[in-house]
């Protein structure tokens, strides 16, 4: 065979061409994840993103897609402002087809504001503000709302013949959906508020709102706080030698509560959605990843994280190779009966998880399921 210069010409021409195909195949999928790596909630960001790292990894480790997922992580500071010029900075990446995050209800839905109107999917693993998902049909969630829970835990709690709750919060919209969905349950079952108060998130000093607490004689304490707050708010209540029981939300649960607050968190109850020590072979595979980790026990929050990635993962499998924001959303939309470490998850069709709660209780320095 002879080559001409024609012939060079044209394999010069078609060469780059065809390498230029492959490259593009194999360009990874991208999905953006604005959570707060800085600032006085960091904490929670970096549990986001060790979970969502164990979950990608496992993932492009499986062979399930013929390209790699990549995660793209901007630290929001738990910052709507900051959240916001996230969600434009990930609206103008091409590449990112859905979004995970934020932390706080009010970051998430401010955001929420800037993906409704891009037609981002949003898939926020702890917001949980009930007017979150009702933005857009591009926001989703996968934690249970204070719609739920608060009910939830109102019924839990006069079933014991505790009647009369205080009930504390923090002073955040999360918060105020904390009262608001627990007390008109107590209410309307027959119980009693008999003070309702916030505080802001890092008070150092309970003592004074303790003493307005045991002057109302309540029967119990109703309480919307994390970790932090809330070990802390447990150390002064036995300081002072007051003892009534103290019910929580799911916020509160997680492993370092009690590593803070030591044998002053026994009796602590609250709902969930993760049991670290279920025996169910996923979740032993995730706790056993998560230790290896970072040494401890998972809260829920870190449990999740690591199923909402695992959700928007399924998505993207389900539309691949028509992987589009908007494929992504509808792919979103059909979840139905996920197997996640959180139970079950399915989206109704206004985008909240049908998910079922579980009660536990603080008995010998361990969240222990409880049947009452």
């Amino acid at each position: 065979m002879t080559v001409t210069r024609r012939t060079l010409v044209g394999i010069a021409l078609v060469a780059p061409l065809s390498f230029a195909g492959t490259a593009f195949a194999a360009d990874p999928i991208k999905i953006g994840y604005q959570l707060p790596l800085t600032g006085n909630t960091a904490q929670y960001g970096q549990d986001f993103k060790t979970a969502a790292e164990i979950a990608l990894d496992r993932f492009n480790a499986s062979g399930k897609l013929p390209v790699k997922v990549e995660i793209v992580y901007e630290d929001s500071r738990s910052d709507a402002k900051e959240g916001v010029a996230i969600a434009r900075k990930f609206v103008d990446d091409e590449k990112i087809v859905g979004v995970l995050g934020d932390f706080t209800s009010g970051v998430s839905m401010a955001a929420a504001q800037v993906y409704k109107e891009a037609g981002m999917p949003q898939l926020s693993q702890t917001a949980s503000h009930p007017d979150y998902a009702k933005i857009s049909e591009w926001q989703f969630r996968n934690i249970t709302t204070q719609a739920g829970e608060g009910p939830y835990n109102a019924d839990w709690m006069v079933s014991k013949g505790l009647k009369k709750v205080a009930v504390i919060a923090e002073q955040t919209d999360w918060g105020q959906s904390v009262t608001k969905y627990f007390s008109d349950e107590l209410t309307a079952k027959g119980g009693t508020v008999v003070m309702t108060e916030y505080f802001n998130r890092g008070t150092p000093d309970f003592r004074s709102l303790l003493a307005k607490i045991e002057r109302a004689k309540p029967d119990a304490i109703y309480t919307g706080f994390f970790y932090e707050d809330g070990a802390n708010f447990l150390k002064q209540m036995k300081q002072l030698g007051y003892a009534v029981p103290v019910f929580s939300t799911s916020a509160a649960h997680n492993q370092k509560l009690i590593e803070l607050a030591g044998p002053d968190a026994e009796g602590l109850s609250l709902t969930t959605n993760f049991l670290p020590n279920s025996p169910k072979p996923e979740v032993k595979s995730f706790v056993e990843a998560w230790v290896k980790a970072r040494g401890a026990e998972p809260g829920q929050f870190p449990a999740q994280a690591f199923d909402a990635v695992n959700i928007m993962l399924d998505a993207i499998v389900k539309t691949y190779p028509k992987t589009t924001r908007a494929s992504v959303r509808d792919a979103l939309a059909a979840t139905k009966d996920f197997p996640g470490v959180t139970g079950v998850t399915t989206f109704g069709p206004d985008r909240e998880p049908v998910k079922q709660l579980s009660k536990v209780r603080v008995v010998g320095g361990v969240f222990s399921p409880v049947a009452e």
